[in-house]
């Protein structure tokens, strides 16, 4: 896994670990890979891979069930579309906003070129 600069690994580590629960590759109440596992597969510090699960067992992502592992929690997909909505709304949103009133480009300039990306769940 490669890292951006931008942002703490743990976090990016728990964006792969939603966007694998939102492509499915995780379903819900299945068991997720331990953190010893995880971390020998994206090369960090076991300690990084907790802080991640640990962040995601906060808001409700994934339960740990003692002595067994961790497991995709139910209604994570739900809120993990809702936690990344508020996200993009509160932080990438509106630099897009303050981008596209620089540039000139309105509202129905934006959706002509909304439409015309072709995107892939």
């Amino acid at each position: 896994m490669e890292f951006k600069k931008h942002q703490s690994i743990y976090l990016q580590i728990a964006d792969l670990i939603c966007e694998n629960i939102l492509t499915l590759k995780w379903p819900v109440g299945e068991k997720i890979q331990s953190v010893r596992e995880m971390a020998a597969n994206i090369e960090v510090n076991p300690n990084t891979v907790m802080r991640s699960y640990a962040h995601l067992q906060d808001a409700g992502i994934i339960k740990n069930k003692r002595g067994i592992g961790f497991f995709v929690s139910e209604g994570a997909p739900d809120k993990i579309l809702e936690l990344q909505r508020q996200e993009f709304v509160q932080e990438e949103l509106p630099e897009v906003v303050r981008k596209m009133k620089l540039l000139g480009v309105g509202i129905e300039d934006f959706v002509q070129l909304f439409d015309q990306f072709n995107f892939k769940s």
